[in-house]
């Protein structure tokens, strides 16, 4: 049996611990309400780049919804445990913390490895889209005018790739390619030197593919330095595990 200033002195440490992993663990719940905040808001801001992907990559958002809302309920569960002072219920809080870190790490890592296929899948579908394009509602076509007309673009690579497609030989390039509304006929849309003065000249590839990366290292950049925090946690649980579990040793 620990003397009896020994035992004084591990209280402290284990008040203090748990004060620390209280807050932390409060830190780590509302990070898991900024996950779902970002995944919401991908799928909506994005939607319309991902309705021109294949289906594994619009489901980016949805994870990161999953893991928000597995982030919120291990938040409550870390909470609980630290609450409680169970050694067993610490242990496992840092178990399914580092599980959660590395899952957040490889996923991470692999996005970064396949962005440049992620690319290539987006210009061969765009392509596509331009050769199927008929100008009523449907998905693609809808997804193609709202990406001209919000990035100032026009084609591909740039206008003259309407030229090559079905609907340039009926309608000339799409309205939504026009830089004014009011000042761009049929005719002129049909004629490749007039349309040139009246649309947006350059390709919509490029823009895209800028806008989706700054936004898409904005969610990464907010997973990846949760993921990092995850490390605070497992460190502390680990650590209150251990004075709870050598207190009780001294009591004994």
């Amino acid at each position: 049996m620990a003397s009896p200033s020994r035992r004084l002195q591990t209280k402290p440490v284990i008040t203090c611990l748990k004060s620390v992993l209280l807050t932390y663990t409060f830190v780590f719940w509302v990070s898991g309400i900024v996950l779902l905040a970002v995944g919401i808001w991908g799928r909506v801001s994005l939607a319309v780049y991902f309705s021109l992907l294949d289906e594994k990559a619009t489901n980016v958002p949805f994870v990161l919804v999953g893991a928000g809302t597995v982030v919120v309920l291990l938040g409550t569960f870390g909470c609980f445990a630290t609450c409680r002072g169970s050694t067993w219920m610490l242990k496992l809080y840092a178990m399914l913390l580092s599980l959660i870190f590395l899952i957040v790490l490889v996923a991470a890592v692999v996005g970064f490895v396949f962005r440049h296929e992620i690319k290539t899948n987006f210009e061969s579908n765009l392509n596509l889209a331009l050769r199927g394009y008929n100008g009523t509602a449907d998905r693609h076509s809808e997804a193609v005018d709202t990406i001209q007309r919000t990035l100032h673009c026009c084609g591909v690579q740039n206008y003259s790739d309407w030229e090559r497609t079905e609907y340039f030989t009926h309608r000339g390039i799409p309205r939504s390619c026009c830089k004014r509304q009011d000042d761009c006929s049929e005719e002129d849309l049909k004629d490749p030197s007039k349309a040139k003065l009246k649309v947006f000249v350059d390709g919509c590839f490029f823009l895209v593919t800028s806008t989706m990366e700054s936004k898409m290292s904005v969610v990464a950049g907010i997973s990846f330095g949760i993921a990092c925090f995850q490390l605070v946690g497992i460190v502390l649980a680990c650590c209150l595990s251990r004075y709870i579990t050598n207190n009780q040793y001294e009591m004994v």
